[in-house]
């Protein structure tokens, strides 16, 4: 991270849930999930998950990151709202 920041692989929130991804960059955090698609319904879990995160670290906007390896897939960058969050999700 350039000497400026650093970052916790699978960090243990207090209640003993896993993060994925949490970011320390120039004072601010960020948490980033990371999942496999598995459809739809997997996918809003995962949604679910990280604004729990969110709301743990009391932020409003995190990000996930989505593997898809159908051959028709929908692939890009959106922002959506879940609850009061926004959460920006890439899907590669």
């Amino acid at each position: 991270m350039n000497g400026v920041g650093n970052y916790s692989v699978e960090s243990r929130t207090r209640n003993n849930e896993r993060m994925d991804l949490v970011l320390y960059y120039r004072g601010e955090q960020s948490v980033i999930e990371i999942k496999i698609w598995r459809g739809n319904a997997y996918n809003e879990r995962g949604e679910e998950q990280i604004s729990d995160y969110l709301d743990y670290f009391h932020l409003k906007k995190g990000y996930m990151l989505s593997f898809n390896f159908n051959k028709k897939k929908e692939i890009g960058v959106k922002e959506i709202r879940v609850r009061d969050k926004i959460l920006i999700e890439a899907v590669v």
